[in-house]
């Protein structure tokens, strides 16, 4: 059995510094194990540019090892005699993880020949990579021209999560949508502000509302490009778009400055919004209340900066608490989740990152429309 995980992890000195990727895909490969199945892992590892050898996925074996409880042999390459070699000795339920599909540049060509080449060292492809489904790449939809094709758990649990936040949520539908750029996130707000009862924007993004229709802000971040999508937002969506009262500002943003709260229309000069204040997180928990589904993606400040955090906190801990399905999204909000003690208490935290943010502005993924065919 050939499956495709995605098993970026972060490193640090060559050890697996955040395995929750490498966790979420424990229940699939576990069931495999459980039937006999050969279990052959692939893998991309960052961006390298060919062989990169501090990109190597040999610490990710390990880690993966311990969160299966086994050995997971390790090969020298995902193609070619040493990945031969290693499929050739495997026992049943046992599990080899391939070496960085990206250390050839063919997978993210989604070259044939190279597809054809990783199809030959199993029987049946099991898509397990939500995070990577948005890529057309080799090791993501080309193999599944050559084998039978499935879901796993993992994969089968993101997109029924997202199926019952967008596609059928219990009402009513608050989206709560945090960052930094607007123009980043123009096709999930547009998509979102046909759909939800209520859009709640806070983070940077917030300014550049604020700035559209405006007012001062100072010297925070604003998306210049993106003045003009905010404000056809804004008109499509009227009462429904609910932005912050007040922010909490500093004139540097680093830990140990003087903060001040301003009004969200009058931020001084001199002083650049970083969080969301006391009133909007008020404001936002009310709209929350007697949600039905909500989807968080982003956070609403700066949570890398202790002092910068308490807004997203608060809304995190309204949204937990609120009795709703909640859906959480996106790579930094799930890190603020862990970092910010929420962890465990929503209904669904993605792993998917891109992927996630492309479901959510209704875009069709190559990875679920290849298992679609298959």
């Amino acid at each position: 059995m050939l499956v495709r995980e995605d098993l970026n992890v972060p490193l640090k000195d060559g050890q697996v510094a955040d395995a929750t990727r490498i966790k979420a895909a424990v229940p699939t490969l576990k069931d495999l194990q459980a039937r006999g199945a050969y279990v052959i892992v692939m893998s991309h590892l960052g961006r390298p540019k060919g062989v990169d050898q501090s990109l190597s996925l040999r610490p990710v074996a390990q880690e993966l090892g311990r969160a299966l409880w086994t050995e997971v042999k390790f090969a020298y390459d995902c193609v070619g005699p040493q990945a031969q070699s290693g499929v050739s000795r495997l026992q049943p339920g046992s599990v080899l993880l391939l070496e960085n599909v990206r250390f050839h540049p063919e997978d993210e060509a989604n070259d044939p020949a190279f597809a054809q080449q990783l199809a030959s060292l199993g029987e049946i492809f099991c898509l397990d990579a939500f995070a990577s489904s948005h890529r057309v790449h080799a090791s993501v939809v080309g193999v599944a021209q050559y084998l039978p094709a499935y879901a796993g758990r993992l994969m089968e649990a993101e997109l029924n999560a997202l199926h019952a936040a967008l596609d059928y949520p219990k009402k009513p539908l608050i989206a709560v949508i945090g960052g930094a750029k607007v123009s980043t996130k123009i096709g999930l707000l547009n998509n979102l502000a046909t759909r939800v009862d209520a859009l709640i924007i806070g983070g940077a993004m917030a300014n550049t509302f604020l700035k559209a229709q405006g007012h001062n802000t100072g010297n925070s971040l604003i998306d210049d490009t993106a003045i003009e999508a905010a404000n056809q937002i804004w008109k499509t969506m009227g009462q429904r778009l609910v932005l912050p009262v007040d922010l909490v500002a500093t004139q540097q943003t680093m830990s140990g400055q003087p903060l001040r709260v301003f009004p969200a229309t009058n931020v001084e000069a001199g002083w650049i919004a970083v969080d969301i204040g006391p009133q909007s997180v008020n404001l936002f928990a009310q709209h929350l209340q007697g949600a039905g589904t909500i989807v968080w993606n982003g956070p609403l400040g700066i949570t890398e900066v202790p002092e910068f955090s308490a807004g997203t906190k608060a809304v995190g801990e309204a949204i937990a608490g609120s009795g709703a399905y909640t859906l959480v999204g996106g790579g930094d909000t799930a890190a603020a989740v862990d970092a910010l003690g929420l962890a465990g208490r929503f209904s669904f935290v993605s792993t998917g990152g891109g992927a996630t943010l492309e479901y959510l502005e209704g875009k069709e993924l190559p990875g679920v429309a290849v298992l679609k065919e298959a």
